[in-house]
């Protein structure tokens, strides 16, 4: 369930971004390509199906994804992700759910969906650089599961114990993949080393 991809150009990248003195643009950009190269694993196990195409010399069999794949970024900072991903699966559909935390309970609060309709049928790769807590990624994937999503993988650039925790507790079937796990939650639900807030990295909020 829990995929750590320590990949050596992943390490570097997750490093880049985790530097203080690293400012919006260049944390932006990082973050994008860091998303990108984590797809490849992501994506190792998308069914494929045989189909007959012409090259310029001849015939070929080959193959081609038999499913879809649907984007659905946790708001604000999964936004990051997305076009590092896309990039690579350019047919690829994008949702959206809009989620905060609330600083007092460290629960998350659902202000705004919007799915496409393929979900059913499509491998959802839910994005959000932080697993924290997990109240938000659990409340973002128990949301896709009511829109039909059967397919799901959480995708985040870091994690903490007690959020791999509350996932494999509330949503054993989903695969994890983390650039790394990180070693605790502080006492303000940040993940400790971590990189700060993503959000307020990414868009250069604070």
């Amino acid at each position: 369930m829990l995929n750590i991809l320590d990949h050596p150009l992943i390490t570097h990248k997750l490093s880049l971004i985790r530097r203080i003195e690293t400012g919006t643009k260049d944390f932006r950009e990082n973050l994008d390509e860091l998303a990108g190269l984590m797809a490849y694993e992501i994506t190792k196990d998308v069914p494929l199906k045989k189909i007959d195409i012409e090259t310029p010399v001849g015939p070929c069999q080959t193959a081609e994804m038999a499913k879809d794949i649907v984007l659905i970024p946790i708001l604000r900072a999964g936004l990051g992700m997305v076009d590092g991903i896309s990039s690579l699966i350019p047919t690829a559909k994008v949702g959206h759910i809009g989620l905060f935390r609330d600083h007092e309970t460290l629960e998350p609060q659902n202000y705004y969906s919007k799915f496409p309709p393929n979900m059913p049928e499509a491998v959802v790769l839910v994005l959000d650089p932080m697993l924290a807590t997990g109240g938000s990624a659990c409340a973002a994937i128990s949301s896709v599961k009511k829109f039909g999503a059967k397919i799901i993988k959480l995708v985040c650039i870091v994690g903490a114990p007690e959020g791999v925790a509350r996932m494999k507790k509330e949503h054993p079937d989903v695969d994890i993949y983390l650039a790394a796990l990180d070693e605790k939650l502080n006492e303000k639900g940040y993940i400790v080393p971590g990189l700060g807030d993503a959000g307020d990295r990414l868009f250069g909020t604070k």
